[in-house]
């Protein structure tokens, strides 16, 4: 008989508030997300989204409640605007490696096959300043590909960018998860096995949310009103609240 180890818990939330000062953003979150998920986080603006990734990317503590999200080596996470430094496409994908213990030479060098995959290797010595709302999505993708992530998190990453640029984006997500065999149809235990790399993504964009998710947790102002695989989400019975979000008819 084979045994299939268990896939490995990266995230685990226990009835988790997070307040700014006086104002709640999460309320009684309680969640896990294992290896070799890709999990789409939906909702209205204002609804704990940002928050949540924030909090599982250790950039944010729970006000109560327990946490287990530990900073891994390997995780990154792409916001809606990309934070990029006054230097090169180059040196800005070098320099998360270098911030990682990479030596300055084998970074510039790894940063390479990088910006190749995202197809900017021909504006590696480009100010990374001067690229366009697309191109910074598609190198700050490059930096974190560069790093070999367990944990992708990222914020709304076709926000504002035209439709060629979203499709570029959402071709790169797509890539991140098949090379990671994490959402394609043929995912099962063998798949998600420890060490399987995980997604964790927020989007206005349902028909995104459908083609890269396999499962969707929708917020409402702080809580978790539904957890569910993608079909039961979009064709399954869900609380009033999401349905009617997922009609264009919540109104908050």
């Amino acid at each position: 008989m084979t045994i299939v180890p268990l896939p490995t818990t990266l995230f685990e939330l226990r009835d988790v508030d997070v307040d700014f000062g006086n104002v709640p953003a999460l309320r009684k979150v309680s969640l896990t997300i294992r290896a070799g998920e890709c999990v789409a986080l939906v909702g209205a603006n204002g609804s704990g989204k940002s928050t949540l990734l924030r909090l599982l990317h250790c950039l944010l503590q729970p006000t109560r409640g327990q946490a287990f999200c530990v900073a891994r080596k390997r995780q990154a996470m792409l916001f809606q605007q990309p934070y990029l430094l006054r230097t090169s496409v180059l040196n800005n994908v070098a320099l998360g490696l270098w911030l990682r213990g990479t030596r300055w030479r084998e970074a510039r060098a790894q940063a390479r096959p990088a910006l190749a995959r995202v197809g900017m290797e021909a504006l590696a010595t480009r100010s990374a300043k001067a690229l366009s709302g697309g191109q910074q999505q598609r190198l700050a993708m490059a930096r974190a590909w560069a790093l070999n992530p367990e944990v992708l998190l990222l914020d709304e990453p076709t926000a504002s960018l035209d439709p060629n640029a979203k499709r570029e984006v959402e071709q790169m997500m797509d890539d991140f998860v098949r090379a990671g065999d994490l959402c394609d149809g043929l995912a099962s235990a063998q798949h998600t096995m420890a060490g399987s790399p995980a997604m964790v993504f927020s989007s206005h964009n349902l028909g995104q949310v459908k083609r890269l998710a396999r499962r969707v947790i929708y917020l409402e102002r702080g809580h978790v009103i539904a957890d569910l695989s993608v079909d039961d989400f979009f064709y399954g019975s869900l609380p009033e609240a999401a349905s009617l979000f997922l009609k264009g008819e919540r109104i908050l």
